[in-house]
C-alpha cells in the first residue's frame, strides 16, 4: 500500500509533508517540543486535537522558524469506514492551497469542508462528538428491541439500519429533517405515539445539552492548553 510505519517522530517529520498532530490535548506541546526543530517550510502540520487553537501551535513552532504552515481540523471516528464529517481552519502562514490539499485529503475518507476556526469547538460538540451519541442510541433502540422480542443481533442491525438509512434520505433529499420526520407518523400511529413519549423525556433537550456540554468542555480544553 505504500505505507511505512515507524515509532519514531522525528523520522516521521523527515519523510512526510503533511503532518498529522492526532494525540490528546495535553500531549500536544511536548510533540511539538520534540518534532519542532525537524518542521521545516514544506511542512503542513495538522492539530486534530479538541481545544487546541492554531494560535498556540503556531506559538509553539515559532520557537524553531519564523512562518510554520499550521491547520486546525476536527473529525470524527466514521473516518475509519470513509463516512467521516471533517471542518478545517487554516492558521496565519498556511496557503490557499495548503487548506485545498487538506480537504482533498480529508474527502477521501468522508466529507469536509472549511469553516472559521471559532466555529470548530462548536463543530466538536455536534459532528467530533455526535458519533457516540448514534452509538448510545443504537444501544438504546436495540435494548427496545430486545425488551419486545427481538433477538439482540437482528435488533443491532436492523436499529443500525433505521438510522443510515434516515441519515441517507435526510443527505439526498432538500427536506428539513421535522418533515421526514412528519412523513414517518401516520395520525393516530404507533411513531407519533413513541415521538410524544420521547418529548415528554425531553428528548431534544437532552442531545442540544450534550452537544452545549461538549463544547464548554472543548473550550475549557483550549483555556488550559491553549
Amino acid at each position: 500500500m505504500g505505507v511505512n510505519i515507524t515509532r519514531s517522530n522525528k523520522e516521521t517529520v523527515r519523510h512526510s509533508d503533511v503532518l498529522f498532530l492526532a494525540v490528546k490535548p495535553h500531549i500536544i506541546p511536548f510533540v511539538l517540543d520534540e518534532i519542532g526543530a525537524s518542521v521545516q517550510a514544506r511542512h503542513i502540520v495538522v492539530s486534530c486535537a479538541a481545544g487546541v487553537t492554531i494560535s498556540s501551535v503556531e506559538k509553539k513552532l515559532m520557537a524553531f522558524q519564523q512562518a510554520p504552515k499550521v491547520i486546525r481540523c476536527m473529525t470524527n471516528t466514521p473516518v475509519v469506514v470513509r463516512e467521516g464529517a471533517t471542518v478545517y481552519a487554516t492558521g496565519t502562514h498556511a496557503l490557499v492551497e495548503d487548506g485545498q490539499l487538506l480537504e482533498q485529503l480529508m474527502s477521501s475518507v468522508g466529507f469536509c469542508t472549511e469553516v472559521e476556526e471559532d466555529l470548530i469547538d462548536a463543530i466538536t460538540g455536534l459532528s467530533g462528538s455526535g458519533p457516540a451519541y448514534a452509538f448510545m442510541a443504537l444501544d438504546a433502540l436495540a435494548d427496545g428491541g430486545v425488551k419486545m422480542g427481538v433477538p439482540r443481533r437482528l435488533a443491532v442491525r436492523l436499529g443500525a439500519q433505521a438510522l443510515l438509512g434516515a441519515a441517507k434520505m435526510l443527505l439526498d433529499s432538500e427536506d428539513h429533517p421535522g418533515q421526514l420526520k412528519d412523513n414517518v407518523c401516520s395520525p393516530g400511529g404507533a411513531t407519533i405515539h413513541a415521538l410524544h413519549f420521547l418529548e415528554s423525556g425531553g428528548f431534544r433537550s437532552l442531545l442540544i445539552n450534550a452537544v452545549e456540554a461538549s463544547c464548554i468542555r472543548t473550550r475549557w480544553r483550549a483555556a488550559v492548553h491553549g
